[in-house]
């Protein structure tokens, strides 16, 4: 597809790249020769490490991670929905502080990503501002998503004033899109090449809408995205031999009758499918994070979510970087976060099996209690209740029928909006974060007009 059908590319600057390796090409379409492939192949590393702030290593990316999937909250939504009640609302600076604040504390995540784009913005500096809350809010690893070039810039520099050389250690991933099907545009290509010259690793991802942007079989669907995702490839090795670099996709349906986008069945396989694309070429790989199609942290979200997580579980899915947003993504929900927390972790209790082995022989415990007897005071389950216990849901107590009646019939959802107002009034922020606040704040003063 790359050496016969090709790319647009949009930038004249990122043409001037391709023609020193593919030569001359016709309408701004640049076609890649396999050969040029195969040496970005070779030349992208097969393992990113990332790091908090604070400079501690956070998660180890790429070939078989020991913590299995990273997962992160966020996406640019432009709606926050209320934890009490679900009604939207624009979303705004303080959200992006809640936001960020509840993926530092809940411990599932390993990364917060752009929660939300700040409506109320007559600045021009809304998405600086944006990052500036993220990185005081928490001091896990961000994921950035600006729309903006020149913000982009301002919110890298921005980062770099405030803690130092981002490549040394870094603590920031930078998530960029071509636009499907097949165009690398100039957005795109202009904050890659900011990326590469701050020496930081980004995501390359493709979003692509199966009977819309992107063909409406699952195999033509892996098969374009997966072209776009090494088109991405090249161009970064072509800018920077060795730029370490994640590939994934988002891929979803177009629902013509809504005129929206959905994940199914189908979407979920792509998903897995581009991860295996990923593991063989010996490529980091972000996914797909199951969230979009719930009107708030309903069955919709739910069934979703769970589906998501677990075939992430039981695939190769590297990194789930966008958990919590509603509405194909449009609306930020803290409940649904809250939920998504809490199917992550049994998840990763499923993920990680039992042994059985000479060193765990189940045989001395049922010995020991025989034909007829109980297990209840075992003591294997002595030594074990607690950690079964602990996989329980921490959410919702389990109630037998008449438990339940005597607790005048409580609804698992409203149990679930009590536990996250609960959470978010115990929300967890460094230490610096005044400070880093303040001196951020000052920083951006600088460069208003």
């Amino acid at each position: 597809m790359l050496s016969h059908t090709g790319i647009r590319v949009d930038s004249e600057r990122a043409r001037a790249v391709f023609s020193e390796a593919v030569g001359g090409f016709d309408d701004n379409l640049v076609r890649i020769p396999g050969e040029i492939v195969e040496q970005a192949l070779q030349s992208v590393p097969a393992q990113i490490d990332m790091y908090n702030r604070d400079g501690n290593l956070a998660f180890s990316m790429g070939g078989h991670q020991p913590s299995g999937t990273i997962y992160g909250i966020g996406v640019t939504n432009s709606w926050y929905q209320n934890p009490e009640n679900d009604s939207a609302i624009p979303f705004t600076r303080k959200h992006v502080e809640i936001a960020t604040a509840l993926g530092n504390t809940l411990t599932q995540f390993d990364l917060v990503s752009t929660p939300g784009v700040i409506q109320n913005d007559d600045t021009q500096m809304g998405e600086v501002v944006g990052t500036l809350e993220m990185m005081a809010n928490t001091t896990k690893p961000l994921g950035i998503l600006i729309s903006e070039p020149k913000q982009f810039d301002l919110a890298l520099s921005m980062l770099e004033h405030l803690r130092g050389n981002l490549s040394q250690k870094p603590f920031v991933l930078p998530y960029f899109n071509p636009i499907t099907p097949l165009v690398l545009n100039e957005d795109t290509t202009d904050k890659m090449f900011s990326t590469i010259d701050h020496g930081l690793p980004f995501i390359f991802s493709s979003y692509g809408m199966s009977g819309a942007t992107a063909p409406i079989s699952a195999e033509g669907t892996l098969v374009m995205l997966n072209a776009e995702l090494l088109a991405g490839l090249v161009f970064s090795q072509l800018i920077k031999p060795g730029t370490p670099v994640i590939l994934g996709s988002l891929p979803s349906v177009f629902e013509m009758q809504n005129m929206i986008s959905a994940y199914t069945s189908q979407t979920m396989l792509v998903n897995l499918a581009c991860a295996e694309m990923m593991d063989h070429y010996h490529i980091p790989h972000a996914g797909t994070s199951g969230s979009g199609t719930g009107w708030g942290p309903d069955l919709l979200a739910s069934g979703t979510l769970w589906m998501n997580h677990l075939t992430n579980s039981i695939g190769k899915v590297g990194l789930a970087p966008f958990v919590g947003g509603n509405f194909d993504s449009q609306a930020f929900s803290p409940t649904t976060v809250v939920y998504a927390d809490e199917v992550i972790r049994q998840v990763r209790q499923f993920a990680a099996g039992f042994v059985l082995d000479e060193n765990n022989d189940p045989l001395k415990d049922i010995h020991s209690v025989g034909p007829g007897g109980s297990f209840l005071l075992s003591e294997a389950t002595l030594a074990q209740y607690r950690d079964i216990h602990e996989q329980h849901s921490q959410i919702w107590p389990g109630y037998s029928l008449n438990q339940w009646q005597t607790e005048f019939s409580p609804d698992a959802l409203s149990r679930l909006r009590e536990y996250t107002l609960n959470v978010l009034n115990k929300l967890h922020s460094p230490e610096d974060h005044d400070s880093v606040l303040s001196r951020g704040e000052e920083y951006i003063r600088q460069l208003s007009p």
